[in-house]
């Protein structure tokens, strides 16, 4: 086993604390680095939408000793419905039909997820909420770093585990329209009261180039989440009355309980709002620099992967830099060329998951919704539904993990 005192660099910073950030400090913690993880948000966030976990995501989770506090924490979703203008279900199928899960797959609420990762890893490692990373500037032998509310101090490393939108990413390798790879759609996400009385169970209704899905795994409230093309000027990120009043307005032809849940929308105390796109870079680290999870390889929020991309993105930065006792720039070209397949795989499936949810036409509708009501009369509709699982499989076991 490598020791820790020989290690290259061993004080490494971590940008972002959601699932990639906690996960690669978990693990760097376990091989013997001194890990600092700050976060900008005041404290864990703990909201959000529910997240798959597939294929050897799960293996990394068994790995961390975590797999019975993800039980715990299990949706535990007994299916759902494609629903009409009455609300009359079109077609009903059972948790792992409807999310497209295999067995031994889960599904989690984003938030409990974060939770669960921080407390596995918070012990040995320095969390600092409230703070932002402002400048980076990187020497021979470290990166000094400069933040919003504190001192500089200087790393050996620092890793942008920080989303989509990174700042880690914007500072060292240039703007984000140099990466983003846009589906055309955009997604808002929000938290409604429970009025459908719905019990561990979705209920999704489709327009011509537009879904809205509802979905509650707890009895007094509620998700729903409205996915629709992205006009060509958004709203500024930060302008949350404006991105309302888009959303307002593009579902203001209603229909079902569109209006309802518009009208819950200005008191959601999660307000989500992005496109849905994809992050390409050529290379996840310069220097000594990396990026781990939708900070280097985002998939695309309606892509069912990013959760799981983050924690195998995560494992496997951490255990190349063991491997390589620390010695960032073999461990930073291992890490790119065991996750080259996975991260392509992942990246083509989620462009076409976001692509393809959303039916362009009435006449793309009507078959979507033709094919629903059949499948309410087939026995064997999980077998017509294998040619969508089995690439979603393929692309959650596009890894083979190493023993680190």
């Amino acid at each position: 086993m490598t020791n820790a005192q020989q290690f290259a660099n061993k004080t490494i910073l971590i940008s972002g604390a959601s699932v990639a950030g906690p996960a690669l400090a978990f693990w760097l913690r376990e091989y013997g680095f001194t890990v600092t993880v700050v976060e900008q948000a005041p404290t864990l966030r703990e909201g959000g939408y529910k997240v798959d976990l597939r294929g050897v995501a799960m293996e990394v989770i068994e790995r961390m000793g975590l797999s019975e506090e993800i039980r715990k924490a299990s949706t535990d979703m007994r299916g759902g419905s494609w629903v009409d203008e009455d609300g009359k279900a079109l077609a009903t199928l059972g948790p792992d039909l409807i999310g497209m899960r295999s067995p031994g797959d889960d599904e989690v609420l984003r938030g409990d997820l974060a939770r669960i990762l921080f407390d596995a890893s918070k012990n040995g490692v320095e969390y600092r909420f409230g703070d932002s990373i402002t400048e980076l500037v990187e020497h021979a032998d470290g990166v000094e770093v400069h933040f919003r509310n504190s001192a500089p101090r200087v790393f050996d490393l620092v890793i942008g585990a920080d989303g989509m939108h990174s700042t880690v990413r914007r500072s060292v390798f240039g703007p984000e329209e140099q990466f983003a790879k846009h589906t055309g759609m955009a997604a808002c996400v929000i938290s409604v009261p429970n009025y459908l009385d719905l019990d561990h169970w979705e209920l999704l209704h489709a327009k011509p180039g537009k879904v809205v899905q509802v979905y509650s795994t707890q009895r007094s409230t509620a998700k729903a989440q409205f996915i629709f093309p992205a006009p060509e000027q958004l709203p500024d990120r930060r302008d949350i009355a404006a991105q309302q009043r888009l959303v307002a307005e593009t579902f203001a032809d209603g229909g079902w309980e569109v209006a309802n849940l518009l009208q819950a929308m200005p008191n959601s105390p999660d307000f989500y709002f992005d496109t849905v796109s994809q992050i390409h870079l050529e290379r996840w680290s310069a220097g000594r620099v990396a990026l781990v999870g939708d900070a280097a390889y985002c998939p695309s929020p309606l892509s069912g992967q990013g959760t799981s991309m983050a924690l195998v993105g995560a494992y496997v930065l951490a255990g190349e830099l063991r491997a390589a006792a620390g010695d960032h720039r073999v461990a930073f070209d291992a890490y790119q060329d065991r996750m080259a397949e996975f991260v392509s795989e992942n990246l083509t499936l989620g462009w076409n998951n976001a692509t393809q949810m959303v039916a362009a036409d009435a006449k793309a509708l009507r078959l979507q919704m033709t094919m629903m009501r059949m499948l309410r009369w087939m026995p064997w509709k999980g077998l017509a539904l294998r040619p969508i699982i089995k690439p979603i499989e393929k692309a959650a076991n596009a890894i083979r993990l190493r023993t680190y």
